[in-house]
């Protein structure tokens, strides 16, 4: 049982994520440690790359932002470093392949061991070319994050049958995002994950209102917001600490309502 799947135990989780190296290092560090202070179950950190592809402006944004101030991948294992100083919090990284497989498979998985990742979600990695890292990050007890789009009921059980950690179930087709409402069939798409699968599912991409946390949460096991936290950061840089906590205790007291 690995600490993702542990975060799940308590009730409904909370997964909020940011972009390592938005505005820096420094600040994502404490960013992290408010966001623990509000009630997060996990954290997602992003893992800055040039050609973000599944996200929107906000977050294609903080990209650029932190690559402009030197973030680098080493740099993000680095951040890891220092959170786990004081904290044991679950951290799953988010990012490409492109970085990982230049990195080197058996370099960055035993660094995510080393430092004390938990998690990675690689969002342009095809589910039929995945054991290439699968099979790496597996060895160094690494859980790869399954990323299910509203696509077929057969593909979605494919890819829950071999899930671990947690499941990152995409509310909606495109990039990354802020919505005004979330019409796909979520209730449908869960039930055809639990039918293969005791993974818990947690649903992103479009959620930035409590509201609609307690919605998506109350239809599977937690709710993962980014573009609206990073907005924030966007906003309000280095002094954005006080907000995204208030904004993501905001978030955890409704989902842990349910």
């Amino acid at each position: 049982m690995s600490r993702i799947s542990d975060a799940f135990k308590n009730g409904k989780a909370f997964i909020p994520f940011l972009t390592a190296g938005d505005p820096t290092a420094d600040a994502t560090v404490n960013f992290i440690f408010e966001l623990e202070r509000a009630g997060a179950s996990v954290i997602e950190i992003g893992v800055p790359f040039s050609d973000p592809i599944a996200e929107g402006p906000v977050i294609q944004e903080a990209n650029i932002r932190a690559l402009s101030n030197g973030m680098t991948t080493d740099g993000v294992f680095e951040i890891v470093k220092r959170v786990r100083e004081k904290s044991n919090i679950p951290i799953c990284l988010m990012g490409y392949l492109n970085p990982v497989f230049h990195y080197g498979y058996e370099r960055f998985f035993a660094k995510c061991q080393e430092v004390g990742v938990d998690g990675i979600i690689i969002a342009d990695m095809p589910y039929e070319e995945r054991m290439e890292a699968k099979e790496v990050a597996d060895k160094y007890g690494i859980d790869v994050v399954a990323l299910i789009a509203p696509t077929s009921e057969q593909r979605i059980q494919m890819i829950a049958k071999e899930a671990t950690g947690y499941i990152y179930l995409v509310s909606s087709m495109g990039v990354t995002g802020m919505r005004s409402e979330i019409t796909t069939d979520i209730e449908k798409m869960v039930k055809a994950i639990k039918e293969v699968s005791d993974t818990p599912v947690a649903v992103g991409f479009g959620i930035s209102t409590p509201a609609q946390a307690a919605d998506m949460a109350g239809k599977s096991d937690g709710a993962i917001v980014g573009s609206a936290i990073v907005k924030k950061i966007a906003e309000h840089g280095e002094n954005a600490a006080p907000v995204i906590y208030e904004y993501v205790k905001s978030m955890v007291d409704a989902v842990k309502a349910l």
